[in-house]
């Protein structure tokens, strides 16, 4: 590398250091000054005609070719993006994106949480309903439903407290601990340490660092899984640990967003056509076709028995006519999706593309005469298989539609799923013969969706970034893990009990730490599981100082070549915080420095005085000519940069609030259903016997409806409650009415919960003093509904939405 002619004095260089690091908006400690000369000497590795020796500084324009590397530019991009000391529309677009994506993690962990709840007491309700559950058992529910303090709280053990912030560092920082941790674990405990993984460790899912360091792991369990593979046909298929830790990686926020965006759209129009069927199973059609003719005559002819095998009902001619526009017609929508995903690839996640890369990129090199087809059905059981069509088979549990789809929609929702499927993997048509009709499909779009998926893998690596990353890590003052007390304990007891395949040397750093913490202390009840904030370090991390001493003697960075990255930070930070200083073109970056140190702002005032002094040295030290041309350039690149950079932050932010207020209100849909629950509970122990629950035992409440008063007992009458027909159409209880529109006005039901989990609503007009229809309902009935995916509950002149009906119960009766 070709050194500058001097250099500024010792004197300066710790105070040059330090406004380096300032002018960046990080701490002032060498990390950043380290992070800076990395990203400067990777550059010069890319080195230049005009450099051959691969450094920054030179004799007048000797450097702009290094200068213009694509890392230097990235990383110089990354500090001026993140320059926390301007206050301009970029800064602020930036701190509402940040917040944002904050918000959106943080509620994609509790919606991860409940639905984990929600699985579970989906697999016993139907005990509950049948009152067959054990009063152990009733506990055992109970526990997932009894509410959570989460606000912070302290660790009671600061030795302990350390301890853990050292082994959940090395956790974090060292992928391959945690990669081996999920192969080993039970489908049992992968819940509930992916939870940990996904949503605390790497929780923040639009931070480089955190993503890039999940996405190792995954290279390294992905690795591990082909190495023990014995056959191809095996590979990423059975339902395993893994393959429950990719599932749940493209449920987070990125993926979620991408899901809405390419699917939302295209599902809502489809299923706005409840009555179309589009049925292609024979033995289905035929069973429908002769059902509709019993229905239209009274009576069924003799050659349309019931019961027929599947291939008689194949061979009548009146299935296949019916069948016949219904295949034109699925292949039609069922390519109208194709189109759609097709066209997204830009748009699809980096994370779910770099996984896509690694499955081919370790297919060919296990399989080294693996065909492109086997290769594409491997990428594609991935991205269709455990992202894609779940989502289309279930629109509404990812958050893509408002409530269930009917009937006929969802089966055809299935039917394009199968149809992307086998388009994505080699079809068998074994089980469903009937699907071997669709194969016109397969074949017209077999190479486009190889293609496609071939092109999901064609982006970079984040390696050069990442070290970039803990980098800038490193030089912050601290970073901190936002966990509950059980992710703590449940983490370390499964470190513990695999301690000796994780780390079977005494002297390895994982198991010196699992040695200092001991045994792994049980859970806390659900009602105590705090959250804490634990702070990360490493012990064995080699201090900032000396990691910067040896970076810099390895490297040829000199002093010169930090005062000129910090110029131009500062003259950016100057153009970007005075209104109208750079509209002139070319810009002369000494009348900005001056303008600057003759303002009314004493900030400004002294960085302008400060760049100015700079700008002077570097010229007297021939990095820079007379006329500072090749900085003017990058800083007029940059500025076109941050302004382009502005447009897509606020294009961003405008997608993410759509997200985020999606999974906002998946979250309150499965409160809603964890409400219900909770009620169903409740009646179930107070209809139980024994206790000193008020209403417990067999008493009879007090009924009053139509004016007659029923047996009196221990039970207290709640209600009546008052709901006017607008206002229960208005929040969704009421999905469809067969009132007419000028007589909405004078209806209005009234609801009354004479004995726990019953609730009798009455229908009423204005003006009649007697109901004009009273219906009695059951708690367990509408959770049998609602477990049984039954949209809407007939009431004769209204229809309602079940899981509506469900949670205004529950917020009128229970929660009083």
């Amino acid at each position: 590398m070709a050194s500058s002619s001097s250099s500024p004095s010792p004197s300066n260089t710790t105070a040059r250091k330090s406004a380096l690091l300032a002018s960046y908006g990080y701490p002032s400690q060498p990390g950043m000054v380290r992070a800076v000369a990395a990203a400067a000497a990777a550059a010069s590795d890319n080195g230049g005609p005009n450099s051959p020796g691969g450094g920054l500084s030179g004799r007048k324009g000797s450097i702009s070719t290094t200068r213009s590397s694509h890392r230097y530019s990235q990383l110089y991009s990354m500090a001026a993006e993140q320059d926390v000391e301007v206050e301009d529309d970029l800064a602020r677009a930036q701190k509402r994106l940040r917040e944002l994506k904050t918000k959106i993690s943080s509620q994609s962990k509790k919606n991860f949480v409940l639905e984990r709840d929600v699985r579970y007491l989906d697999s016993r309700i139907a005990l509950l309903i049948q009152n067959r559950m054990a009063i152990a058992e009733q506990r055992e529910v109970a526990e997932h439903l009894e509410e959570v303090d989460a606000s912070d709280g302290l660790f009671p053990d600061d030795r302990k407290l350390q301890s853990y912030g050292n082994l959940f560092f090395l956790l974090q920082t060292e992928p391959r601990h945690i990669a081996t941790l999920c192969r080993l674990v039970s489908l049992t405990e992968i819940d509930t340490l992916l939870q940990t993984v996904m949503f605390t460790l790497y929780g923040n899912q639009y931070e480089s660092r955190e993503e890039h360091l999940l996405l190792t792991m995954f290279q390294s369990v992905l690795s591990a899984q082909f190495e023990t593979a014995t056959e191809f046909g095996s590979l990423l298929r059975a339902n395993t640990p893994v393959s429950r830790m990719m599932t749940t990686y493209t449920r987070r926020g990125p993926g979620q967003s991408y899901l809405k965006t390419v699917l939302s759209e295209r599902i809502n129009n489809l299923i706005e056509h409840k009555e179309l069927n589009l049925e292609i199973n024979p033995l289905k059609v035929y069973e429908q076709m002769i059902n509709q003719i019993e229905e239209n005559t009274g009576s069924l002819p003799p050659h349309l028995p019931r019961g027929v095998p599947p291939e008689v009902a194949a061979a009548n001619a009146d299935v296949q006519a019916i069948i016949a526009p219904r295949l034109s017609m699925l292949m039609e929508i069922a390519n109208s999706f194709l189109d759609t995903i097709l066209e997204s690839l830009d748009q699809a996640p980096y994370g779910i593309r770099w996984i896509c890369k690694q499955i081919r990129s370790l297919t060919k090199r296990k399989y080294p005469d693996a065909t492109d087809f086997s290769i594409c059905s491997l990428i594609g059981g991935f991205f269709f298989l455990r992202f894609i069509n779940p989502a289309i088979v279930t629109p509404q549990a990812y958050m893509l539609v408002d409530g269930l789809p009917s009937k006929h929609p969802r089966r055809t929702l299935t039917l394009i799923a199968k149809m992307l499927q086998n388009l994505a993997n080699k079809p068998t048509y074994a089980k469903e013969a009937y699907m071997m009709t669709l194969n016109p499909f397969v074949e017209n779009n077999k190479a486009r969706i190889n293609k496609f998926l071939n092109d999901l893998c064609e982006v970079g690596d984040f390696y050069e970034s990442l070290e970039m990353d803990q980098y800038m890590a490193l030089s912050k003052k601290e970073i901190n893990l936002h966990i509950t007390l059980n992710e703590l304990f449940n983490t370390h007891q499964l470190l513990s009990q695999h301690r000796d395949t994780l780390a079977p040397q005494e002297k390895h750093h994982l198991r010196v730490c699992l040695n200092e913490l001991g045994a792994a202390p049980p859970q806390v009840p659900r009602k105590e599981n705090k959250t804490i904030v634990l702070p990360l370090f490493s012990r064995w991390e080699t201090p900032i100082q000396d990691l910067h001493s040896t970076f810099l003697q390895e490297t040829n960075i000199t002093q010169a070549d930090i005062m000129y990255m910090e110029t131009k930070s500062i003259l950016v930070q100057l153009i970007r915080s005075i209104p109208g200083i750079a509209e002139k073109r070319p810009l002369d970056l000494m009348k900005i420095a001056e303008t600057a140190a003759t303002t009314k702002d004493a900030i400004l005032v002294r960085k302008g005085i400060k760049v100015k002094e700079m700008l002077i040295e570097l010229e007297a030290l021939n990095v820079v000519d007379d006329h500072f041309t090749f900085m003017t350039e990058e800083v007029t690149e940059e500025l076109r940069h941050l302004g382009n950079l502005r447009e897509k932050v606020n294009e961003e932010a405008a997608s993410l609030e759509s997200v985020y207020k999606t999974i906002g209100d998946h979250n309150n849909y499965l409160r809603s259903q964890l409400d219900s629950y909770k009620a169903y509970l409740q009646n179930v122990r107070m209809q139980s016997g024994g206790g000193n629950n008020p209403g417990q035992g067999s008493g009879v409440g007090v009924v009053t409806v139509g004016g007659k008063e029923a047996k009196k007992g221990k039970q207290q009458v709640l209600g009546p409650f008052k709901f006017t027909h607008h206002q229960l159409e208005k929040d969704g209880v009421i999905a469809e009415s067969n009132v007419p529109e000028n007589r909405r006005s004078n209806i209005f039901f009234n609801i009354t919960s004479p004995i726990p989990g019953t609730f009798i609503i009455a229908l009423h007009y204005k003006g009649r003093e007697k109901a004009i229809l009273e219906m009695d309902l059951k708690l367990d009935d509408l959770l049998e509904k609602q477990q049984d995916q039954v949209q809407l509950l007939d009431l004769e002149y209204v229809h309602f939405n079940v899981n509506k009906i469900l949670a205004l119960l529950t917020k009128t009766f229970i929660k009083r």
